[in-house]
C-alpha cells in the first residue's frame, strides 16, 4: 500500500537521507524531503548544489509522486511550516523520518552556550515538534510510523562530540516516551542507530581503521540503514515500537 513519507535531511546524494528516500520510493511511497544546503556547505564532505534536484528527479524516475522543501529546521516554526507543505503537495502524511541533524566537533574545554543551542536546535527542539505535529495532523486509523536517528550513545562514550552525544542521547528518551504517547493513535514511534557509516566524509584511512571492529569486514553503508527503516515502516512492523534499533553490522567498539 502506497503512503506519504516525509523524511528530512536529504541534502546529498551520499547521504543516509538520499539512501532513505530511494528505499522507501522503491517500497512505493511518496516521498517527501527537505535539505538545508546552508549547513551543508559548511561541513568538510563535497556536494554540488544540484543534488536535492538530481535526488527528485531519480525518485520521480522510480514513479512515484516527489516532492522537496529547503528548510531550516532551526525556525521555530518548521513543523507546522513542513507538515503543511506536504498537506498541499502530496496528502496527508503517513511515515515520519526525522534524519537531519547538526553536529559540530567538540569537547568540554571548548563548548559554548551558542554550539550547544545549535544541536538542540535540530537534533532535539525539532525531531520533537515535527513528531508532534506529525501526530496532530494524523487522521488515520492505523498505520503511522515515525521513525528518529540516534547514533548509539547507550552503546558507548563519544568522546569530542559532547553536544552532538548529549542532544542524540535526549533522541532515544524522546522515542520511548512519545511511543507510550501515540499507541492508541495507531503510530509507532521508534530510533535507529545506524552507527558508523561511510556517507562520504570517511578516509581510506579511516576506514581501515573501522573495518576491523566490523565482524563483516566492512564499514555501515546509507542503504543499511535504509533497509532497517524500510522494514519498520511497513505494515509487518506494527508492533515493533518504543524501540532504538542498533542496525549497525555488529560493531564493536
Amino acid at each position: 500500500m502506497e503512503k506519504i513519507a516525509v523524511i528530512t535531511g536529504a541534502s546529498r546524494l551520499r547521504g543516509i537521507g538520499a539512501a532513505i528516500c530511494r528505499e522507501l520510493a522503491d517500497a512505493g511511497h511518496h516521498i517527501f524531503f527537505t535539505y538545508w544546503m546552508d549547513y551543508d556547505r559548511t561541513m568538510p564532505w563535497e556536494m554540488e548544489s544540484n543534488e536535492p534536484l538530481l535526488l527528485k528527479t531519480e525518485l520521480e524516475a522510480k514513479g512515484v509522486k516527489t516532492a522537496s522543501l529547503e528548510l531550516d529546521l532551526s525556525r521555530s516554526d518548521a513543523a507546522e511550516l513542513l507538515m503543511d507543505e506536504v498537506q498541499k503537495q502530496l496528502g496527508m502524511p503517513d511515515i515520519l523520518i526525522n534524519n537531519a541533524a547538526y553536529s559540530t566537533n567538540n569537547d568540554f574545554s571548548d563548548l559554548t552556550a551558542e554550539e550547544l543551542d545549535k544541536h538542540y536546535l535540530v537534533n532535539i527542539r525539532a525531531t520533537t515538534l515535527l513528531s508532534v505535529q506529525f501526530a496532530r495532523v494524523f487522521d488515520k486509523q492505523a498505520g503511522g510510523r515515525i521513525v528518529n536517528l540516534t547514533s548509539g550513545q547507550s552503546q558507548g562514550p563519544m568522546p569530542g562530540e559532547l553536544a552532538y552525544a548529549t542532544t542524540k542521547g535526549a533522541v532515544d528518551a524522546l522515542t520511548l516516551t512519545l511511543s507510550a504517547e501515540l499507541a492508541p493513535l495507531g503510530i509507532t514511534v521508534n530510533a535507529v542507530n545506524p552507527g558508523p557509516t561511510d556517507t562520504g566524509w570517511m578516509t581510506e584511512s579511516v576506514k581501515r581503521e573501522l573495518a576491523p571492529m566490523f565482524p563483516f569486514g566492512r564499514v555501515g553503508e546509507p542503504r543499511d540503514v535504509a533497509r532497517t527503516i524500510r522494514f519498520l515502516v511497513s505494515d509487518q512492523a506494527d508492533w515493533i515500537t518504543g524501540q532504538v534499533i542498533h542496525s549497525e553490522g555488529g560493531f564493536r567498539r
